[in-house]
């Protein structure tokens, strides 16, 4: 999924400051994989598993994935090589990204497209599904399964490596040939252990698009889908860790341009003589209401739409679209669902005796003031919070780090392993070129 980031106003200056990090000493510790197995270790997942940043997936991006960094620690207890289907480097940026430009004189961050080295080979059209991207494929090996954009609902489609570019890159067939599904595709060859990160997807389209776009997947399907792929994932005996489906309004997608902000924005640039205006009106089905912190704005709202002739979200008869925001109502029918899919995966997981990662849970410790981790503190916030990248939705190489090493902690505790965690300083959190 790819989201378009032009907007205007409704932001407060963003102070960067490079902090050093520091480690408290700890005694030296032998690297062993205890009672797991980490010579062929798999990960499944989409976007946030692929490495996908800033918009795209791109070379450095994949060399940060969360997958990489926590294999890279596996090989110091026994673990073996851990391939990814790298873009090769003429090709390095990939799908194409967005890299950060500073900040305009109004305090808004200017995201520059980087369109240059792509690894785009060309296009298809598949009947019923219309145009399909497709990107440099890639031969040889594979352990790290991310595929930017699919559902657990998908898995087991044979017509999905035909209508997703990503997933297609990755099987020996051309669009319009491929029959393998992404279940099949990912057991086809034994492996150890195993990270699954699927189900994000099953509730994000359905929240970035304003509850208007997509539409979440049944919850009796989501336990019936969960349940077979980790029968699957187990079936010879692997260990692993399944990670939850975090709260969707934890990213900053839905907590950075607020109903405050953009009201703050419209009475900043209006005219002078015209009253303040003190409400933002947004459209539900049963009508034109009056916004509330509640409601959540997407990052990519149009905010150079409010005011001037057109008055647009101003008054109740040019009500913000739905496709804009994520009503109170719709915000409660997610966080339902999600609950659902992540009672399902604990319940799964503790039927298979498997760590999880309880990624809802960690990822709301860094709402507010947020947590400090290894002498670096972790927000929410856009950009300076250090967790997500440019687009509000993934995550930045050092949360790539963060996500590993609560990884790291969770297997050492699980399976009895000892695998040393990274050091945080040694990642970025900006994506300057």
């Amino acid at each position: 999924m790819k989201f378009n980031y032009a907007f205007k106003w409704a932001f407060a200056a963003i102070i960067l400051v490079a902090s050093g990090c520091t480690k408290d000493e700890e005694t030296a510790v032998v690297p062993s994989s205890g009672n797991a197995d980490f010579t062929r270790y798999i990960a499944l997942g989409n976007s946030l598993t692929a490495g996908f940043a800033d918009n795209g997936l791109y070379l450095s991006g994949q060399l940060n994935s969360f997958p990489n960094i926590l294999a890279q620690q596996m090989k110091l207890a026994g673990g073996g090589e851990f391939a990814q289907p790298l873009f090769p480097a003429n090709q390095a940026n990939g799908s194409g990204y967005v890299r950060y430009g500073g900040l305009t004189p109004t305090g808004t961050p200017n995201l520059i497209p980087v369109t240059t080295n792509l690894g785009i080979r060309g296009s298809a059209t598949i009947p019923g599904f219309g145009n399909v991207t497709l990107y440099t494929k890639h031969t040889g090996p594979l352990n790290n399964y991310g595929v930017p954009g699919i559902k657990l609902r998908d898995i087991k489609l044979n017509v999905y490596g035909n209508v997703n570019g990503y997933f297609e890159r990755l099987l020996p067939g051309n669009a319009g040939t491929n029959t393998t599904t992404y279940l099949d595709f990912v057991t086809a060859t034994p492996f150890t252990f195993f990270t699954n990160w699927l189900g994000n997807n099953d509730a994000l389209g359905y929240a970035t698009s304003g509850g208007v776009g997509d539409v979440l997947t049944p919850t009796a399907d989501f336990t019936t889908m969960y349940t077979e792929l980790i029968n699957r994932l187990t079936a010879t005996g692997a260990k692993g860790v399944v990670a939850t489906v975090p709260d969707v309004s934890v990213i900053p997608f839905f907590n950075t341009v607020t109903v405050a902000a953009v009201l703050a924005g419209v009475n900043a640039l209006r005219p002078t003589g015209v009253p303040a205006f003190t409400n933002i009106f947004i459209a539900t089905s049963a009508g034109a209401r009056v916004a509330t912190a509640e409601d959540l704005i997407v990052l990519n709202f149009p905010t150079s739409l409010m005011g001037g002739a057109t008055l647009y979200g101003l008054t109740p008869s040019n009500p913000i679209e739905s496709r804009y925001v994520l009503d109170r109502d719709e915000v409660a029918t997610v966080r339902a669902a999600i609950t659902s899919y992540n009672n399902t995966i604990k319940t799964v997981a503790a039927s298979k005796d498997l760590a999880v990662f309880d990624a809802n849970e960690y990822l709301n410790k860094f709402k507010g003031a947020g947590i400090t981790v290894d002498g670096v503190t972790f927000t929410t916030a856009y950009i300076s919070g250090k967790v997500f990248s440019l687009d509000g939705v993934h995550l930045t190489p050092m949360g790539n780090a963060v996500v590993a090493n609560e990884l790291i902690n969770i297997i050492n505790a699980k399976y009895n392993a000892t695998l040393p965690k990274v050091e945080l300083s040694n990642y970025t959190f900006l994506k300057f070129n």
